[in-house]
């Protein structure tokens, strides 16, 4: 989709969404304004020898500390090898490391949740000996809670996940799991109880509205509707939490991590768009903002700090988390790095 092709996007009303459509030129997409600074270096200081590995897991405390959470994959793209270093980490505004623990849990960290407890919910989308393929709930202090799904298990069930992306915690407690990671995956949504039991699931792989293709990433705004970034469609899908279809978005770009903050505003990061390999050819990487209450304009974007990034690999920010103060951090999994962004002028 090039920046002159027309799309579409629903509007909300003041009581849900509207089923007016509306089509408007996707020129905001690309060119929207940057109203942050990119804070420069590595945010996020590991201490000793210890370098940045891929990551796609970003989210604020919820405890009021201003603190983010970070998922990295130990070094490397994969913690296979790596059995002794801690994943999940915990660092101030400063970037300085708080806490770190699960070693020897994760192949492949992929998806953070922080939950109004301050529980850490990580996903892990690939598979080990013994390890892999689940969700697991930690305390703020590294106390294992709960783990769903099968340890080093993939597959299709009632409880069993094959390569799951990312979680969600809704208020009442229910858990939201996007199943399946890559287009060939199970490409599905996964409601659980409070206690991990199995409620129900939806989606298969398709293009058609309520199927799938690599669906990466999770939100849910202020009145409940889940928004999966459906990243191998290049779109979003916006549904209730019992998995009726609401409304596709395409102004966001090929989302591969979403935030939604405590305002309604969408935060999408796009880590592959390029003209090379077919991904959403004519848009630009980076992250797109835009408020769910004016219907998803994107009023704003952070592009790639990766400068005319065009090719087969991924560049820019695949995860995004925005703290209290209205600082943005991309995850970002080709650079091995976190960055962090202020508004301009703070």
């Amino acid at each position: 989709m090039s920046t002159s092709t027309w799309i579409r996007w629903v509007v909300f009303s003041a009581v849900g969404i509207s089923t007016a459509l509306l089509n408007s030129p996707a020129t905001a997409q690309n060119h929207a304004p940057n109203p942050y600074t990119t804070v420069e270096g590595i945010w996020g200081k590991l201490g000793g020898d210890r370098t940045w590995g891929s990551t796609s897991a970003v989210f604020p405390a919820q405890d009021g500390s201003g603190n983010i959470w970070v998922a990295e994959r130990c070094g490397q793209n994969s913690c296979v090898g790596k059995e002794d270093v801690p994943p999940i980490l915990l660092f101030d505004s400063d970037g300085n490391l708080l806490k770190s623990f699960g070693a020897g849990m994760f192949v492949w960290p992929h998806g953070i949740f922080v939950d109004s407890e301050n529980n850490v919910w990580v996903t892990d989308a690939r598979g080990g000996v013994g390890i892999g393929h689940q969700v697991h709930k930690f305390s703020e202090d590294g106390e294992l809670l709960m783990s769903l799904g099968i340890a080093g298990v993939a597959g299709e069930g009632d409880g069993i996940f094959n390569q799951p992306s990312d979680v969600l915690v809704a208020p009442d407690g229910s858990i939201f799991i996007a199943d399946g990671h890559g287009s060939r995956g199970n490409n599905r949504i996964v409601k659980l109880a409070p206690n991990g039991s199995f409620i129900k699931a939806w989606g298969e792989t398709g293009q058609s509205a309520g199927q799938f293709r690599d669906p990466h990433a999770l939100a849910m705004d202020s009145q409940g509707r889940l928004y999966v970034g459906d990243r191998g469609n290049a779109r979003l899908q916006i549904f209730d939490q019992e998995g009726e279809y609401i409304a596709t978005w395409t102004q966001f770009g090929r989302p591969s991590g979403l935030f939604i903050d405590a305002n309604d505003v969408l935060y999408s990061a796009d880590s592959e768009s390029n003209a090379t390999w077919g991904a959403n050819p004519g848009w630009k990487r980076g992250i797109r903002i835009g408020s769910i209450r004016d219907g998803g304009f994107v009023s704003a974007f952070i592009p790639d700090p990766v400068v005319d990034a065009d090719n087969a690999g991924t560049t820019g920010a695949e995860g995004v988390a925005v703290d209290a103060m209205g600082n943005v951090y991309g995850a970002e999994v080709g650079p091995r790095m976190l960055r962090k962004y202020v508004i301009t002028g703070e």
